[in-house]
């Protein structure tokens, strides 16, 4: 027996999707506007999780340039036909409209960590779909969406028969259920003679939960559970809140488990505040006495620990990467090779000035999730910026409205004020900036004159809803700025829909040319649990 303890994934993991093969769990989350595409996880006893690759050339292109912030890639469904893994995934490239302007893949692979063929694209009735796989045949379930004034944004669960091979519909689509609360994300299994649609409910946010239905015949009718197998939404109390989006697997032993997405919130003066973004938990599961799956622990909230039927198969410390691999992420596409060039500076990495930090097209960032509420990030940065179009830091981001920055740049001399004399030969200075972006805009928050005969030192220290930059001055750290509200960088924070979670990581900038380079090395990012 194992006890694990929720999240199994900490950080941004979002609307997670387990399979077993053999005796491997593997869970796929979202990336949205992240890559790499979605990242894949496993594991032998559901506790312990390593990265094992992800779905590489998901988006067609290998580009999600203007894509908005939170769209891209949402929820893929992985599955296991006996031969091969399937993932099916929505690239969502309208957010907060009534087109949710979508696209619907397939891809296949004998392996998680590399091979997968070209995606194709299959019919797109909505985001969040999944496969399902019985007697040689292959079911599409999706979401339908009337973007019609007056229409239902979720107007019910939905299913096709694909063709294996080509993938062409087969016999049309055909209407499972519809529901008064809003559902989404259907995962279907077969169990003792019932087809089970297991059904994301009320939303991705406080209000979301896992409700099932049952058939006997795949393709209807189908008769709700009268509660919810899981949520949060009647609890503000219990420590993993937004619980829902579930898929049911059975172990060897054939017992059953429940993976599902959750959250840890903060609770700060402005409200709950999940900086971390969603997670991945896992629930043991059982069936009651009319056969609907319930918690095992009775009720239907999530559980912190939870002892589930599998030997420990702890594993090494990760190795730091040696690459721009994972937990390595980039924006909108993958990192260009020639940042991990180590021929010119073995050991750094070497950042060319690309857009600003708002850019949805061609960002210069590299960051890593932050996985727990207690966390420190720290660089050494070399870099000559001659003109305020140059900069490079240190970064804590959500998004280009949610971001603190410890940018290494140039300013016009003191009390001088910002007209660019730099263009006329005005000697300036070499300074650190902290900024700091929310809906309202970009504030300075603290300017440092600095020296630049060598590297610099650059660090933030999160606390809960505490944020505190700081440098390495004559061997002791020296803060920068004022405390910042890290709670701004959370699925919490103002009125527009937000998906991730929140990054440490470094960028560089050039608005003018792109020939500004910043040099980087010892990046570290140590997360604590509270």
């Amino acid at each position: 027996m194992t006890v694990l303890r929720n999240p199994v994934l900490r950080g941004f993991a979002p609307d997670p999707s387990l399979v077993r093969v053999g005796d491997w769990y593997y869970v796929a989350t979202s990336s949205f506007e992240w890559f790499p595409t979605i990242p894949i996880h496993r594991s032998r006893d559901l506790a312990h999780w390593e990265y094992a690759g992800h779905v590489q050339g998901a988006v067609p292109g290998n580009s999600l340039a203007g894509v908005p912030d939170s769209g891209g890639v949402w929820a893929p469904s992985l599955s296991w036909d006996g031969e091969r893994f399937w993932v099916t995934y929505t690239v969502v490239r309208s957010v907060g409209t009534p087109y949710f302007d979508l696209d619907t893949y397939v891809s296949t692979a004998t392996r998680v960590d590399g091979g997968w063929s070209a995606p194709r694209r299959v019919a797109s009735h909505g985001f969040d779909p999944a496969l399902f796989h019985e007697d040689g045949r292959l079911w599409l379930l999706n979401l339908q969406n009337d973007h019609r004034p007056g229409g239902e944004r979720f107007a019910g669960i939905v299913v096709t028969e694909l063709d294996r091979e080509t993938l062409e519909p087969v016999g049309g689509t055909r209407l499972l259920l519809r529901h008064d609360r809003l559902i989404e994300g259907p995962k279907l299994l077969r169990c003792d003679g019932w087809y089970y649609l297991l059904l994301a409910e009320g939303g991705t946010g406080w209000e979301h939960g896992v409700r099932v239905a049952r058939g006997k015949e795949l393709t209807g009718p189908y008769e709700l559970d009268a509660r919810p197998l899981l949520t949060t939404r009647d609890d503000p109390e219990v420590p993993l809140q937004k619980a829902g989006h579930g898929e049911l697997v059975e172990t060897p032993e054939g017992q059953w488990l429940l993976s599902h997405l959750t959250a840890r919130p903060l609770h700060t003066p402005q409200g709950r505040r999940c900086t971390l973004g969603r997670e991945t938990a896992v629930q043991a599961v059982t069936w009651d006495a009319e056969g609907w799956p319930r918690l095992r622990q009775g009720g239907w909230h999530p559980a912190v620990e939870v002892d589930v039927p599998t030997r420990p198969h702890p594993l090494p410390p990760a190795a730091p990467p040696r690459d721009l691999s994972w937990p390595w992420s980039t924006l909108r596409e993958p990192p260009d090779p020639s940042w991990a060039d180590t021929t010119t500076r073995p050991g750094w990495i070497r950042l060319r000035g690309r857009h600003g930090p708002e850019s949805r097209w061609a960002a210069g960032l590299l960051a890593q999730r932050v996985t727990e509420h207690r966390a420190e990030a720290e660089v050494t940065l070399e870099a000559r910026p001659v003109t305020f179009t140059q900069a490079a830091g240190l970064v804590l981001w959500y998004n280009p409205e949610a971001y603190f920055a410890l940018d290494l740049t140039w300013a016009e001399p003191a009390g001088e004020p910002q007209r660019g004399q730099q263009w006329d030969g005005t000697p300036g200075r070499t300074v650190l900036s902290l900024v700091e972006r929310d809906e309202d805009g970009m504030r300075q928050a603290a300017v440092v004159d600095v020296a630049v005969d060598g590297p610099v030192t650059l660090g933030v220290t999160v606390e809960g809803a505490d944020a505190r930059f700081w440098y390495v001055r004559d061997g002791e750290r020296a803060q920068v700025g004022p405390v910042l509200d890290f709670g701004r960088l959370s699925d919490d924070h103002g009125s527009r829909l937000r998906f991730t979670g929140a990054m440490a990581g470094i960028h560089a900038r050039d608005l003018v040319d792109a020939a500004f380079t910043a040099d980087f090395t010892g990046f570290r990012l140590t997360c604590t649990p509270c």
